[in-house]
């Protein structure tokens, strides 16, 4: 699935870029690796002028993101892509109104993005479907990157936009930005330093039902002018053009997102794994319990759920539709959520770690995390192979729920034992031209 491609230095043009591709598509690998010409140094240097020409791709997640990294000192806008012109000519209006994004250019395709815009880093908030096309696209093209969660699609990809991530030796930062929270930092160091005990259980929810799905009536219309919606279903099989779909319902149809599931893996289970030291490990089994499945066309995906997933220490989560993170020791528990912290004792609540006690790693905002690690070549706090790992829980659950069977699993091979047809499920199937 990988390129192992040597890169190829020095500026690239647009049509060099674009034929480089349509070569490559034919020989089945998407995109060539390319470090594109840039105003910051790699390989540790820094650039005189400390610049950091940002990009974004996917104008309704991506934004926040690329909107809170301009507030960085040093970054500049520098492009500005996404499928809908309508969106992008505001977006691009109101990035060249800021001082440090007066240059800043607009793009309908990506890739013309990433082979003209000179980034240095992009932020990726396009749907999950493209995720992993995009993001191993970026990193072979030298970008650093921040991505929006669930890391990917599926499980295979996940694993791709890692070894990209590694092999390109790009800084990645998800979009997890729970890790960066007072609360949740305050948790994991309660858990990690004993002080609920040895842990036997840990629940965590991904809320189920859905949040924002539309109550439009069925619209199966020719797509508006404004939007390219061939690019935007993209490498996901094709369905007619659907206003309950596109923008941000696009989550709760399994063609193209993984509802509130694989949302919110990246948040509460993230935060799970943090709390019991499974940053780079996975359940080695997911034993269904419960689910409920939409049934209102468009949306298929879970609405309710609950499924266990077995640690090789013999620790137990249960992933549910609720909402939180409950760590659940032999000497008490600990509660937490976006709205509180709470725990079997409230004297837990006033712990501080010492100088000889584990201590959670703490950013000084996620944003600035990702542009300080940018600078410094550091890792960030929810780098990619972290991300992954929360991740797989969610895919590996939902393969759970679909079969119906318990899933028995290796996290260290990432394959599943004695079942072909759950293996399937693991990899993602790409319409025509596109290919990982």
């Amino acid at each position: 699935m990988s390129s192992n491609a040597s890169p190829t230095v020095g500026k690239v043009s647009r049509r060099d870029f674009l034929k480089h591709t349509s070569m490559a598509l034919a020989a089945g690998v998407v995109f060539p690796s390319l470090i594109p010409a840039s105003a910051l140094g790699r390989d540790g240097t820094t650039a005189p002028s400390n610049r950091i020409a940002l990009g974004v791709v996917g104008l309704i997640q991506g934004w926040d993101g690329f909107d809170k990294c301009l507030n960085a000192q040093g970054v500049e806008g520098v492009g500005v892509c996404d499928v809908n012109a309508e969106r992008l000519n505001g977006r691009l209006s109101e990035t060249r109104r800021r001082a440090n994004g007066k240059s800043a250019k607009g793009y309908r395709d990506f890739r013309d993005m990433f082979a003209n815009a000179k980034l240095d880093a992009v932020v990726l908030g396009a749907p999950d479907h493209w995720h992993g096309i995009m993001a191993v696209a970026a990193a072979r093209a030298g970008l650093d990157i921040y991505g929006e969660k669930p890391l990917a699609h599926t499980l295979a990809e996940g694993r791709a936009i890692v070894d990209a991530v590694k092999r390109h030796g790009r800084i990645w930062q998800t979009g997890s930005w729970q890790r960066s929270g007072d609360k949740f930092r305050k948790a994991v160091n309660i858990v990690r330093n004993g002080l609920i005990g040895k842990l036997v259980r840990v629940e965590a929810g991904t809320l189920g039902a859905f949040t924002r799905a539309s109550s439009q009536p069925a619209s199966f219309d020719k797509p508006p002018a404004h939007i390219d919606y061939d690019m935007w279903v993209g490498p996901a099989q094709w369905l007619p053009y659907d206003t309950r779909i596109v923008d941000f319902n696009w989550r709760w149809n399994l063609n193209f997102g993984g509802g509130n599931l694989m949302d919110w893996v990246g948040h509460h289970v993230d935060i799970a794994h943090w709390g019991m030291d499974k940053d780079h490990t996975g359940p080695v089994s997911v034993r269904p319990v419960y689910a409920k499945w939409a049934t209102d066309y468009p949306y298929n995906a879970q609405r309710s759920y609950t499924y266990e997933c077995t640690y090789a220490d013999g620790l137990v989560m249960k992933v549910t539709s609720n909402s939180g993170t409950k760590f659940i020791g032999e000497k008490g528990w600990v509660f937490v959520d976006r709205n509180r912290l709470d725990a079997s004792s409230k004297s837990l609540l006033s712990f501080e770690p010492g100088t000889s006690d584990y201590r959670a790693y703490n950013s000084r905002g996620h944003w600035n995390n990702f542009i300080d690690c940018v600078k410094t070549r550091k890792e960030t706090i929810t780098p990619a192979e972290t991300a992954h790992r929360s991740a797989s829980v969610g895919h590996l659950g939902h393969i759970a729920l679909t079969t119906g069977r318990t899933i028995h699993w290796d996290p260290e091979t990432e394959t599943i034992k004695d079942d072909p047809g759950a293996s399937e499920m693991l990899k993602p199937i790409y319409r025509s031209p596109w290919v990982l």
